[in-house]
C-alpha cells in the first residue's frame, strides 16, 4: 500500500492552490483511440502513461482496441521519440526494473528509468529526449495521460503539450480520480475537444 502512495505527486498538489491551471490539459479525449495522430504539427516526441490510458491496468499489453493506434503512433513518432513513463513500471518500486523490461518487450516502446514518480520526473524526460537527440525544447513534447495531477500537472511544469485521457480504459471508482473529474467539470475542461 506505502509503495502506491506518491508522497512527491501529493505534495505537488499542493501547487495547484496558486496556480490551478497546472491540472488543465491542452486536449482532452475520451480514450486513447481517439487522440488524433500526429498529435499537433509541432510536437517531436510523446510521452505516454500505461495504466488507464494504452493498457489495462496492472497489465503490461497495449489495450486490443487501441493496437492500430498504437501502430500508427510508433510509425508517426519512431525509434526513442515515444516513451512510457509510469509511476510503478521504470519507478523505484519496480524491482529490478522487471516490469519495465516486460513492457517494453509487449510494446517495442523504451520505458524511462526514474527516481522521482510524476509529476517530479520531468528533467529526467527532458535528459532522455535530449542525450537521444530527439529534443531539447520541452513545447515539441506531448504527454498523453489519464491523471490531471500526475500527467498533466507534470506537461504543465514543463511546458510541454498536454493530452488528458478522461475515461481510459476502463471508468475508474478511485476518489481520487472522481476528485479529478469533478475539477476538471468545475474547472470547465471536463468536455471532449
Amino acid at each position: 500500500m506505502l509503495q502506491d502512495l506518491n508522497i512527491l505527486g501529493t505534495l505537488n498538489a499542493f501547487k495547484l492552490l496558486y496556480n490551478p491551471k497546472l491540472c488543465k490539459p491542452h486536449a482532452v479525449f475520451p480514450t486513447f483511440d481517439q487522440v488524433p495522430i500526429p498529435v499537433n504539427n509541432s510536437i517531436k516526441a510523446i510521452v505516454l502513461d500505461k495504466d488507464n490510458c494504452f493498457a489495462y491496468p496492472k497489465q503490461s499489453t497495449v489495450w486490443p482496441e487501441y493496437k492500430a493506434q498504437w501502430e500508427k503512433l510508433k510509425q508517426t513518432y519512431p525509434g526513442k521519440a515515444l516513451l512510457v513513463v509510469s509511476n510503478t513500471a521504470g519507478s523505484g518500486d519496480d524491482t529490478d526494473f522487471k516490469e519495465a523490461k516486460l513492457i517494453e518487450q509487449q510494446t517495442g516502446v523504451n520505458v524511462l528509468r526514474h527516481s522521482k514518480k510524476k509529476p517530479g520526473c520531468k528533467e529526467e524526460i527532458l535528459r532522455y529526449f535530449r542525450e537521444n537527440n530527439v529534443t531539447t525544447n520541452p513545447q515539441e513534447i506531448a504527454v498523453i495521460g489519464d491523471r490531471l495531477l500526475t500527467d498533466v500537472m507534470l506537461a504543465n511544469m514543463m511546458n510541454a503539450y498536454a493530452v488528458w485521457i478522461k475515461d481510459g480504459v476502463k471508468i475508474s471508482n478511485n476518489p481520487i480520480v472522481r476528485f479529478e473529474k469533478r475539477l476538471a467539470s468545475y474547472m470547465g475542461f471536463g468536455d471532449s475537444k
